[in-house]
């Protein structure tokens, strides 16, 4: 063989190995996922209901992943600020996830934003907030129909707090205002915790959240409950009225899961999945969730993103009867 020759075999040898070397790389790293700990953003201040949630959450999932989850709170935007950070600079390798509620589907309907729906992979479902509002005692109202009478005489000067502009409690409340016939003015906030303070402070009238999350302002004769958002009243809140009791056929909710950036690969997202699936029915998760009138509400991968789908359909027809869709 000549040596021409046998340089040129050898060069074209070399040239191939690269390539046998990328070959089998992705596969590898699916398989021997997690490799390390792995970060769950959590898009709310921590203390509060879903920051206390999340937090069960991932301590019994991490069990089952074989790794820890690291909470990383990054709250603001009505649960979007941190889920977007989120879809914008990490990799879709797995070691970044998040919370997803509503918001983000709904708020590039409202408004300009970074991101879109179909920025992001919806991974598991997990469970919903339940929602109601109450009043500060040192409003000028104590019954729901006081609180009416009053809104209808003072256009605009009823206070009310959420945790955040664009998020399903600041549009629960606009309908009910809208079904009622009467201006109040929002205060939002970047979570529930701020809420319940602000209502405890007496520097907004109206509180809407988490019903559970305010139960010790109640108890404490700090606030009263005004009403309750779910289908049929809730055996923890004896009395308190559900929306469609007083009259106004809404049944609102908040459903959320986890979700990662877009292009995850599957075996990856499949490994995430099974091990938030089993943590959700562990006694600790369900006591954690129960804390908070939440309930598991499973659904797999792809039932999640069929879900979305559906879901943005909802929002989009919300937003535009509500006069709030984006101009542009």
């Amino acid at each position: 063989m000549s040596s021409r020759f046998r340089r040129s075999i050898l060069g074209a040898m070399a040239g191939l190995l690269p390539l046998c070397g990328t070959v089998p790389s992705s596969p590898v790293l699916a398989q021997d996922f997690p490799a390390r700990p792995v970060t769950l953003i959590v898009p709310w201040p921590a203390g509060g209901p879903t920051d206390v949630a999340m937090r069960a959450i991932a301590e019994a999932a991490q069990k089952h992943l074989g790794q820890p989850i690291i909470i990383d709170n990054k709250a603001g935007g009505s649960g979007t600020v941190g889920i977007a950070v989120m879809g914008a600079s990490a990799k879709p390798d797995g070691y970044t996830i998040g919370q997803i509620t509503v918001p983000i589907f709904r708020l590039p309907y409202m408004q300009k934003t970074s991101w879109s729906a179909d920025d992001f992979t919806y991974i598991v479902h997990l469970t919903g907030y339940v929602f109601g509002m109450y009043a500060s005692t040192a409003a000028p109202f104590k019954t729901w129909q006081e609180f009416i009478d009053y809104a209808k005489a003072n256009p605009g000067k009823v206070t009310y707090g959420s945790p955040g502009a664009g998020g399903s409690l600041h549009l629960g409340v606009e309908q009910i205002a809208e079904k009622i016939g009467v201006k109040l003015t929002h205060v939002p906030f970047k979570g529930t915790a701020e809420v319940v303070a602000a209502v405890a402070g007496g520097h907004v009238m109206l509180g809407a959240g988490s019903i559970a999350a305010a139960k010790p302002l109640v108890d404490t004769g700090k606030a009263r409950y005004l009403n309750v958002w779910t289908s049929e009243p809730r055996k923890a809140f004896p009395g308190v009225p559900t929306l469609k009791e007083l009259g106004y056929g809404l049944v609102i909710e908040s459903p959320w899961g986890v979700g990662g950036p877009k292009g995850m690969d599957p075996k990856v997202v499949a490994k995430i999945h099974d091990a938030f699936a089993k943590a959700i029915h562990e006694p600790a998760v369900l006591e954690a969730l129960d804390r908070y009138e939440m309930t598991p509400n499973y659904l797999n991968t792809a039932d999640y993103g069929k879900f979305v789908a559906e879901q943005m359909k909802v929002e989009k027809a919300l937003i535009e009867r509500l006069g709030l869709a984006r101009k542009d």
